[in-house]
C-alpha cells in the first residue's frame, strides 16, 4: 500500500535544529492521517505521498513551514498574584487567567494560546505565547513504518483512533498541566513559533 488521502500512516522521525542539534526522536512512531488533516506538517505530506513502507528522507522546514515566526507580541507580564502556586518556569496555562474579565477574548474560533511561564519575579511573571520552536528552522529524518486504510470514523474525527493531532515539539500533557517541554527546546535571544 502506498501513502495516500485516507490512509494512516505511522512514521519514525527524528527533529533537529539547523545545527543538528537533537530536540526530539521518539522511542514509539508517529502516527497521523494522511490527506489534509493537519495531523503533520504540509511539507512532510507532500515529500511522503504515494511512497511505500520503508521510505525515509532528510527534509528543512524554514519557520514559515513549521510554527512561524516569533511573535513579540505573544509576550505578556501579568501579576503574580493571578496565578496558582507553587509558580515555575516551564509550566504552561492555556489562556491566561482572568484575562477574559479584562477583554482580552480570543475570536470565538480562534483556539486559545498556551502560555509558557518564562520568568518569575516577586510580583510578576512572563509568559511566552509563542510555540517553543517558533522561528526555527527544522529539519527531520522521516520513515515510514507501517501505512492502512482510515476508517470512516477515524476519516469523520480527522485523526487515527487513539489519537489527537500530533505537534511536534510541545509537552506532553499527562502532567496535569505542569508540563515541561520534550528535549532541550529553548533559544535565547532567538525565536519561537505560533501554535497552529
Amino acid at each position: 500500500m502506498k501513502i495516500e488521502k485516507n490512509t494512516v500512516v505511522s512514521l519514525r522521525y527524528k527533529l533537529t535544529d539547523a545545527q543538528n542539534n537533537i530536540i526530539e526522536e521518539p522511542d514509539s512512531p508517529m502516527v497521523y492521517l494522511h490527506g489534509g488533516y493537519e495531523g503533520t506538517f504540509p511539507k512532510i505530506e507532500t515529500l511522503l505521498d504515494g511512497r511505500d513502507v520503508g521510505y525515509e528522507a532528510g527534509i528543512q522546514l524554514e519557520p514559515s513551514e513549521a510554527f512561524g515566526e516569533y511573535d513579540p507580541e505573544l509576550l505578556k507580564i501579568e501579576p503574580r498574584a493571578r496565578f496558582p502556586e507553587p509558580l515555575e518556569v516551564g509550566m504552561q496555562f492555556e489562556g491566561v487567567p482572568d484575562a477574559e474579565a479584562e477583554g482580552d477574548t480570543a475570536d470565538a474560533d480562534d483556539e486559545p494560546l498556551i502560555y509558557t511561564v518564562t520568568d518569575v519575579a516577586d510580583s510578576q511573571v512572563v509568559l511566552d505565547g509563542n510555540h517553543p520552536l517558533a522561528g526555527m528552522a527544522l529539519r527531520f529524518w522521516v520513515q515510514v513504518e507501517d501505512i492502512r486504510a482510515a476508517t470512516d470514523e477515524e476519516i469523520e474525527n480527522r485523526h487515527p483512533e487513539g489519537g489527537e493531532a500530533f505537534a511536534f515539539g510541545m509537552p506532553d500533557d499527562s502532567d496535569d498541566g505542569d508540563v515541561e517541554f520534550a528535549g532541550d527546546v529553548s533559544n535565547p535571544g532567538g525565536s519561537s513559533p505560533t501554535l497552529h
